[in-house]
């Protein structure tokens, strides 16, 4: 096993996500404008509650793979700072992962609306409708947001910069989600 790679799970996981996510924040970005058309803002309001859920049971799987297969240590040709930003970015952006479907999911049951998959599977809510909490829950889910799509972007950025610039292999860490070694 070459442990300068990401365990193959771990990958999986991470590009899976990686993909959700970037679904999931433009439908949130256009279901709430008012001049989207309402057959399509309640589709993308479904998709985006349910693709929520899923990321949160994702998260939690790929933090259990996390602890039974430790991510690798960072090569030694990283400086020290890049080092310590990326721990940082990662570990916001693992923080980051679950405040926001908890919070969303929060925002939906206080405000008394559905989750179709969990109702579906007869999970019903934890809370009681509050309009107090369901806005508290938005304003978190908001800025928990704003801060994901921030670090997201950093992240890219910094993997590509990896990939292109400093071509030290520190991308092919991540890459490909499945499979052997890149060629």
């Amino acid at each position: 096993m070459n442990t300068s790679r990401y365990a193959r799970p771990a990958r999986l996981l991470h590009w899976l996500m990686a993909v959700l996510l970037l679904l999931t924040i433009p439908a949130g970005l256009i279901m709430v404008r008012p001049e989207v058309g309402r057959e399509l803002q309640n589709a993308l309001f479904i998709f985006h509650k349910n693709v929520g859920v899923l990321l949160l049971l994702l998260i939690v799987l790929r933090l259990a793979v996390r602890r039974r297969h430790p991510p690798p240590a960072k090569p030694a040709s990283l400086p020290a700072w890049q080092a310590r930003v990326a721990s940082l970015t990662q570990g916001a952006l693992y923080l980051l992962l679950v405040v926001q479907p908890v919070a969303g999911y929060v925002r939906v049951r206080a405000g008394g609306f559905p989750i179709e998959a969990l109702d579906a599977m007869g999970i019903g809510t934890l809370l009681a409708e509050s309009d107090a909490l369901a806005e508290a829950a938005k304003a978190v889910h908001h800025w928990a947001g704003l801060a994901i799509v921030a670090l997201a972007a950093l992240h890219i950025g910094a993997a590509l910069f990896h990939l292109t610039v400093k071509r030290d292999g520190v991308f092919w860490r991540m890459w490909p989600p499945a499979g052997g070694p890149p060629r």
